[in-house]
């Protein structure tokens, strides 16, 4: 459940489009587009796909920084991404259960039998849509800027490679991480007119303020 939004507050329906039908030409075309993906795909990417699949946290997004963003060594700013992770998972969550959108992994045979697939954290059945790494990966990546925003354009570029990764991985439809960076971009939004989520949000730029960050 959410520790700072009431239930039905932030409702999928009204945020997101519906995906693509199995079988229609939109689809269809996404379904060709990680093909070629996987075609084209090289090692070294694929292998950061897989590293990207086991990190689902902040940690994953603040890689960039290396060992200068240490969250044991930042324990408000440490809160303040647990909470988020919370949030996110249940956003993602309840889009999820309300689209039921088939993986690719179950529409295309040819994608189903991705040797990736068992590395790559392929997800369970009909929750293609959002992603939730897409999600998590966003929300982390606009509270993070917000809290160091010089470094905005880097944080944000790190999460749009994160959320590529799931479709090098092939566990999911380019619509599926664009709905997760839609649903992200309103999670932080509605997040950060609540009182006692601000107040994180404060506590963790206190602390990172007297600390000077690059990648």
């Amino acid at each position: 459940t959410s520790k700072f939004l009431q239930p039905g507050e932030l409702d999928p329906s009204l945020i997101l489009p519906r995906p693509p039908a199995d079988g229609s030409p939109l689809a269809a075309a996404e379904i060709a587009e990680l093909r070629a993906l996987a075609a084209s795909r090289t090692d070294d990417r694929l292998a950061r796909a897989e590293r990207d699949a086991e990190i689902e946290n902040v940690t994953s997004i603040a890689d960039i920084f290396g060992p200068a963003l240490n969250l044991d060594s930042y324990p408000a700013t440490a809160k303040l991404f647990k909470d988020l992770r919370n949030e996110d998972s249940v956003a993602a969550k309840a889009a999820k259960a309300m689209f039921r959108r088939a993986r690719p992994w179950e529409v295309d045979a040819g994608l189903a039998a991705n040797p990736a697939l068992d590395k790559c954290d392929k997800g369970e059945t009909k929750s293609s849509y959002p992603s939730g790494h897409a999600t998590m990966g966003y929300a982390s990546a606009y509270v993070l800027a917000q809290l160091m925003p010089s470094n905005a354009q880097i944080i944000l570029a790190r999460a749009s490679d994160y959320a590529e990764s799931r479709l090098v991985c092939g566990v999911h439809y380019r619509r599926d991480v664009e709905a997760g960076h839609v649903l992200a971009t309103a999670l932080v939004d509605k997040l950060m007119t609540k009182q006692a989520f601000k107040a994180e949000f404060v506590a963790a730029e206190a602390e990172l303020a007297a600390t000077h960050i690059a990648p």
